[in-house]
This record gives C-alpha cells, sequence and structure tokens, in this order.
C-alpha cells in the first residue's frame, strides 16, 4: 500500500450495515459514513460482501453524471460498498482503495453533490462532479497499474457532500480492502459525514473513536476488529462513584485492547448496544456511558457520566439464566439527548480478533 502522510489511523473497523428504513434528511441505508480531516489521511477498511451488485449502470454514463463509460461497465458488476464523507470548500481529495490482496482486481467512483443531496446509484440524476478509475483495458505509455485505485475530486467556494463506490467486475463479492481518504486543504474544520460537530478533542471524539450513525427505528451493525485498539492501564474511572460502570473486582474483564466507538441517543428512546464476538469462543466485553451533547470525554479521562452500563462474562451462573458470548448493555434518555460512548475488551491478551457491535434504537 502506498506511504500515506499524516496518516489519522484506522477508524473504521468495517463497512456499516444499516436495516430499517434511512432518514429523509440523511444517506439511505448501508451507506458507511467516514469522517475526513483537514490535511491528513483518513484509512478505513471495508469487505465487499457487505455491499450487493447493482444491475442498472445506466446513471454513471449519462451525460449529467459522466463517471464511467458504458463500454467499461463490465468492471463495475461485482458488489457496490458504498461510504460518504464531507468535501470542505477550498480542499481537494484523494481516495484510494487497496485490496488487501493484491490479485483482485477492484474499481472505485465518487461524486461530489450539494450538502442537502444525498441520492446514491442508481437513482442519482446529477452530480457536481463524477471521477472513477478501474483497470485500464491496454497499458498506458510510460505509465504503470498496480492493485490500487485513486480518484481525486475538489471543492472552490461550496462544501459537498461526497459519495464513495467499490466495486470491482462479475463475481467481485468477497475481499477485503482498505480505502484512504487524503483531504488537503479545507476552509474549516471538517464535519461527520452526517453533518455533525467537528472533529478533534476538543469539538468532537478524538480520532480513535469510531462514530456510529444510529437512529430511531433502525438497527445499525458496524464490524470491528480488538487488532485496531489498546490495552487501558488505568481502570479506575469505572469503579468511581461518579461513573458506576463496572465494579473494580471486575478489571481482569477489560485487561485486553480497548477499541472505542461513539453514537447520539436522542430524547424519549432507548439504545441496546449488543457486541458479537465472530468467534463464539472469544471472550469480549463491553460498556457504554452517556454525556451532554457537548462533552466528548474518552475513557480513561472521563470524571463522570449520566449513566454508564457494562456486561461481562460471569464469574458464575445465575439462577434461570445462561449466558453465550454476546454482550449486552442498554441505556435510555427522557428529555434530553446525550452523546453515547461505547467501548469493547476482553481479558488480558485480547489483542486481536472480529466482532460486530449492532445499536438498535428504540
Amino acid at each position: 500500500m502506498q506511504t500515506m502522510r499524516n496518516l489519522l489511523g484506522v477508524f473504521l473497523g468495517g463497512a456499516i450495515v444499516v436495516f430499517g428504513s434511512g432518514a429523509l434528511a440523511d444517506w439511505p441505508v448501508g451507506v458507511a459514513a467516514i469522517r475526513s480531516e483537514p490535511n491528513k489521511t483518513v484509512l478505513v477498511t471495508g469487505r465487499l460482501e457487505s455491499g450487493r451488485p447493482m444491475a442498472d449502470l445506466s446513471w454513471a454514463s449519462s451525460s449529467s453524471m459522466a463517471c464511467f463509460p458504458a463500454t467499461q461497465n463490465a468492471k463495475f458488476r461485482g458488489n457496490h460498498v458504498l461510504f460518504s464523507t464531507k468535501l470542505p470548500a477550498h480542499a481537494e481529495m484523494y481516495i484510494t482503495v487497496t485490496p488487501t490482496d493484491p490479485t483482485k482486481d477492484l474499481s472505485i467512483y465518487a461524486y461530489s453533490i450539494g450538502t442537502n443531496n444525498f441520492r446514491v446509484p442508481p437513482t442519482v440524476p446529477s452530480a457536481v462532479s463524477c471521477e472513477a478509475e478501474y483497470k485500464w483495458d491496454r497499458p498506458k505509455a510510460g505509465r504503470t497499474q498496480g492493485a490500487s485505485r485513486t480518484v481525486r475530486l475538489n471543492a472552490t467556494t461550496n462544501p459537498y457532500n461526497v459519495l464513495i463506490g467499490v466495486s470491482g467486475p462479475a463475481g467481485a463479492t468477497t475481499g477485503e480492502f482498505a480505502l484512504s481518504i487524503e483531504l488537503k486543504g479545507g476552509a474549516a474544520a471538517s464535519t461527520a459525514a452526517r453533518g455533525g460537530a467537528a472533529a478533534g478533542p476538543a469539538t468532537g471524539w478524538p480520532a480513535n473513536v469510531t462514530p456510529v450513525s444510529a437512529a430511531k427505528g433502525q438497527t445499525v451493525a458496524v464490524t470491528g476488529r480488538l487488532e485496531s485498539g489498546a490495552p487501558m492501564a488505568d481502570l479506575s474511572w469505572a469503579s468511581n462513584s461518579s461513573m458506576a460502570c463496572f465494579p473494580a473486582t471486575q478489571n481482569d474483564k477489560f485487561r485486553g485492547n480497548h477499541v472505542f466507538f461513539s453514537a447520539s441517543l436522542p430524547p424519549r428512546s432507548e439504545m441496546y448496544i449488543t457486541v458479537t464476538p465472530k468467534d463464539p469462543t472469544k471472550d469480549v466485553s463491553i460498556y457504554a456511558y452517556m454525556v451532554g451533547t457537548n462533552n466528548y470525554s474518552l475513557a480513561p479521562n472521563i470524571a463522570s457520566a449520566v449513566t454508564c452500563e457494562a456486561e461481562y462474562k460471569w464469574d458464575r451462573p445465575k439462577r434461570g439464566r445462561t449466558q453465550d458470548s454476546t454482550r449486552t448493555v442498554r441505556l435510555n434518555a427522557t428529555t434530553n439527548p446525550y452523546n453515547v460512548l461505547i467501548g469493547v475488551s476482553g481479558p488480558a491478551g485480547s489483542t486481536a480478533g472480529e466482532f460486530t457491535l449492532s445499536i438498535e434504537t428504540k
């Protein structure tokens, strides 16, 4: 993979998959939101398994899109995995996809549209700009092509929403890839892909926290890996009286890597957060706490929370109840909205392994 300047880190452990109907004022279900950062490169991972084929590709060759010609449709007959981000004014964006297996043939496209526009293929009628890259049909003089594909978008006086698609030829339905977004310039600090608060420790969650676009009446599922986290030496925050997350007697259940996610809890709603390891023999733990909408304190540097809940492997069986490898916590809000921080961890030595995190908001 190419060297990336100002690498921000692994931002998302996998593509977001949403079950339920999408909100009218946001991207439809199945679009993974990525927070781009001015003058930095954000790296996310995804899998073709999370997408699906697109039978109608006529949108791409229409004159109002001009994304790729119909003669190249065969390069996009595999699954399409969709991502979204923001392109600020006075900035240029380089978007690169690289398959984990360099023998895999991937294609990429990206288009910019207005900040109130959330249309996705194949029902997008027009775009400000659309670019695509795919495997060349024949060599180009003085140039070579590897497994990576890169497109460039730019903005002058206006910001834009950006939709990114990763695909491949017919049969390209499985395989992992890395998607990097390098943002050069930008009139102001970038915002979350849904139009939220600017990123960064002062005005948003730190860069190692993955945002999940939870919404009422939906269940959102994201995949993550313990490899993307780090151990937390100080766990005293969890047992202090202003947090009451889990007792110090249970600290050993949280000695492994901690992987962080964030979500928003609307007023008059409840949230069920569940983690399930891909390998059911793996022992994972979970905690989640609620703080004010202007609070982005991340453990262990958090003094108090509205509430904190945790679940971990029981020390002994509980009468009439059984426990498998899944862990669930519940949070609820009455009249006020809240920021939610979610941590996934495990006992000492839990530093590797894939898991699914689902968030159901009622």
